[in-house]
């Protein structure tokens, strides 16, 4: 890459910002202070540069294919560029299509970082347009990379950005552990003052240390959890390396099914995901 291309110039921007925000604790006036962070580094990114079709670079990302992951979800999740592709101007879309598929009524993609890049601690953030609709669930997401070990929750989960289509300006942060996971997990909504979140792009970010995680929109922090915010006797699992997943779900308990009124296809568009260390 072209270290004076605009892309470049806005990444260096960016970190700037990441760095600014650590120091400041990602102070706002919606939420509280978010916990003071030491300098951060860029340690791991896509900006999913590349020709229109081409699909997610597999030295950053996996599929997940299937469906049903838990949550009654009723799209089957795919690797193909009808689902999941670059679409040639700097971005990433998942799409979400009707149609039968494998004995699904749905198609859509579901992609992570496992074995890829797996990070504890930090600031994690993407930048992202979403779908709108009865019974669209996108999500930007952490899971522990010990799941396949411990299962869930025990691996622990940081949902960075949940949605649901129906409430278009509203989305939601999550933490999901032993004792606090599913219906009872930690979480909090973020309500977009003007606007919704399928009319433009937003930053969606958590910053996370070894006793608390703060969650973000646009660098305005809404909600922290501390060790101490546990449930008595539930542990803090979030000591280990996580991996991101970037998804869209059709239906689901979280969301319920698409209504005759959800149109189709719908699109999650992402311009970057990031991650910053602390600077050692």
């Amino acid at each position: 890459m072209n270290p004076a291309s605009p892309r470049s110039e806005r990444i260096a921007a960016a970190l700037a910002v990441a760095i600014l925000l650590a120091t400041i604790g990602c102070a706002g006036r919606r939420g509280p202070a978010g916990p003071v962070l030491p300098p951060l580094q860029l340690t791991w990114q896509d900006e999913f540069d590349g020709p229109a079709g081409q699909p997610p670079d597999s030295m950053n990302w996996v599929y997940d294919i299937g469906t049903d992951w838990g949550n009654a979800q009723l799209e089957y999740d795919t690797d193909r560029p009808e689902n999941v592709s670059l679409d040639g101007a700097g971005h990433l879309t998942i799409v979400a299509r009707r149609e039968d598929y494998l004995g699904s009524a749905y198609t859509s993609a579901r992609i992570n970082t496992r074995g890829k890049f797996e990070q504890a601690r930090g600031r994690f953030e993407a930048r992202l347009k979403l779908p709108s609709g009865q019974g669209l669930w996108p999500a930007f997401w952490l899971l522990g990379s010990n799941f396949a070990s411990v299962g869930w929750p025990a691996c622990g989960e940081i949902d960075i950005m949940e949605y649901r289509g129906q409430e278009p300006r509203v989305v939601h942060g999550s933490l999901h552990g032993p004792g606090y996971s599913g219906g009872s997990a930690l979480t909090a909504p973020f309500l977009l003052a003007r606007g919704s979140f399928d009319e433009a792009f937003h930053v969606f970010a958590v910053d996370w240390d070894s006793s608390s995680i703060t969650w973000s929109v646009d660098g305005i922090a809404y909600r922290t959890v501390e060790r101490g915010d546990l449930p008595t006797g539930a542990p803090w699992v979030f000591d280990h390396p996580f991996f991101v997943i970037l998804n869209v779900a059709v239906g689901g308990n979280y969301v319920g099914g698409p209504s005759t009124s959800t149109s189709f296809p719908q699109t999650m568009t992402i311009d970057y995901v990031r991650a910053y260390a602390a600077v050692p």
